[in-house]
């Protein structure tokens, strides 16, 4: 079982001090939150279930709403939404439908991760202290555009024992609106099945946990027979509510940005609630002397036009002086092929138009503009240590690559490279939740916090401290004087869950 909020928080999420538009948004996540959190976990796997079953069975509905959507088409043509922004908004490109669908099963098949034990020591004779993974709590996420996010975070809000409310770009409205209504349903479906279950309070299950019998009648007692119910994910549509739940830093845990670097900004500057997120992904890969040329081809190309308008995307080619004439004619022209079009310094300028393949001169500005597109800013560097300042100086600090034929090299840049990400001969869009195993992910963080990188599941757990006393022992009588008891600290194996307690 995941550990329950204490009475005292659900009191203060409804008390008279909130604005009365942040207790009408709220009072229903904070229960919600109290709840979900003491579910079962088989439970909270019925509900991604249902949610991937229901999701196949409105497949048509779903990529009419992201792909067809009129008003965002309209907004492309008026200049005024960005073309990389609207190809986030189409669940049909590529495998970006059969990824979700997977991506909620991959989620399911994933150790429940609460209650876990990170630490067990015995201080003392009789005296263990525990460190045990809990739920955050609630968190807020504000999105553009990728109305996948809506389910991604869902499901992994509900696997960790989570409340969210979610905040979507107006560009994706109609795609929110229908995939929120199917995880609603979802949450429905597995609640009426769960009540049916438990028509007699004091039920067991075959798990002889006794904590069931409690579920069920604090379920009754709350005439919410749900065991997650549909209000522990909640989908708000107007700015005016996102500035009203930026102030509520007592009862949101955690907000989570995932969209342009205004967005990130303004909600960083805006709240007092721990932010977790990336302003920008201005990857880049750095072609080192000995790297090896069709190596860097699939890399590169890969990295740069698999899918532009990612932030795993690299946005810059470094190259190393030695590897102009050598690598990056057949990289440059494998990319022109692509239709990339390359912003190029002087030197990496001149080279390519030796080869007459078609660049323009970069300006400063692009030494640092995550592009989003396909354009790719080159710069020209004498060494590896050059390229390491160069990165961590107009980086993002997100994912960076290295294409190199020596491990020293590339252990040095893994090493001195400052980015939640460092990759040996490998594209930067491997920079995934998905991708990593984490079967979804909440977002990318380049913080230096708990979470960095891809965050699935581990980003949206802390802990707490759990200290078992046999004798109702006081901390006076240990120490180093004569007087007192020393403290042993010993590890203590074969613990690793509550349950092992």
């Amino acid at each position: 079982m995941i550990e329950v909020l204490s009475e005292a928080r659900r009191r203060r999420a409804v008390s008279s001090q909130m604005p009365p538009e942040g207790a009408r948004m709220l009072e229903g996540c904070e229960l919600s939150e109290e709840k979900a959190s003491a579910l079962r976990r088989r439970c909270r796997n019925g509900c991604m279930w249902r949610g991937r079953r229901t999701r196949i069975a409105d497949r048509p509905n779903l990529l009419v709403a992201s792909g067809g959507s009129r008003a965002a088409k309209k907004e492309v043509d008026a200049g005024r939404l960005s073309p990389s922004l609207f190809a986030r908004l189409d669940l049909s490109h590529g495998d970006k439908f059969a990824s979700l669908l997977q991506g909620v099963l991959d989620v399911d098949s994933l150790p429940d991760p609460t209650n876990k034990i990170t630490l067990a020591r015995r201080l003392a004779d009789d005296l263990n202290l525990y460190r045990v993974t809990c739920p955050v709590g609630v968190l807020l996420i504000i999105f553009e555009a990728r109305p996948e996010v809506v389910v991604q975070i869902s499901c992994l809000a509900i696997k960790s024992g989570n409340a969210v409310i979610l905040k979507g770009g107006k560009e994706a409205a109609e795609s929110n609106r229908v995939l929120f209504a199917v995880l609603r349903e979802a949450l429905e479906d597995v609640g009426r099945e769960f009540a049916a279950e438990n028509k007699v309070a004091g039920v067991t299950h075959d798990d002889d946990d006794d904590d069931d019998d409690e579920d069920v009648e604090t379920a009754t007692r709350a005439n919410q027979p749900f065991p997650i119910p549909p209000t522990a994910i909640q989908l708000v549509s107007t700015r005016s509510q996102i500035a009203t739940l930026l102030t509520l830093d007592t009862y949101i845990d955690l907000v989570i940005p995932r969209g342009s670097k205004s967005l990130v900004q303004y909600i960083q500057s805006s709240t007092r609630i721990p932010v977790l997120g990336h302003a920008d992904g201005v990857c880049s890969v750095f072609i080192d002397a000995s790297a090896d040329v069709d190596k860097a081809v699939k890399v590169v190309v890969d990295a740069k036009t698999s899918y532009p308008a990612a932030c795993n995307s690299a946005e810059t080619l470094v190259v190393h002086r030695k590897a102009l004439p050598t690598v990056l004619p057949k990289l440059a022209a494998a990319l022109v092929n692509h239709g990339v079009q390359l912003r190029a310094d002087q030197e990496s300028h001149a080279c390519l138009a030796s080869l007459n393949i078609p660049s323009t001169p970069a300006t400063p500005d692009d030494l640092t503009t995550e592009h989003l597109s396909l354009t790719l800013t080159l710069v020209t560097v004498a060494s590896l240590a050059a390229a390491i300042t160069h990165i961590n100086t107009h980086g993002s600090h997100h994912t960076d690559v290295i294409v190199t034929e020596k491990k020293k090299r590339a252990e040095r840049f893994m090493r001195d490279v400052d980015a939640a990400g460092v990759f040996w001969n490998a594209s930067s869009r491997f920079a995934d939740g998905f991708r990593y195993g984490f079967g979804a992910e909440i977002g990318v963080s380049t913080n230096k916090t708990h979470a960095r990188g891809p965050v699935g599941l581990a980003g949206l757990l802390i802990y707490k401290y759990r200290l078992y006393g046999a004798a109702g022992h006081a901390s006076a009588a240990y120490g180093v004087s004569g007087h007192q008891t020393p403290y042993l600290h010993q590890d203590i194996d074969g613990v690793h869950g509550v349950e092992d307690l």
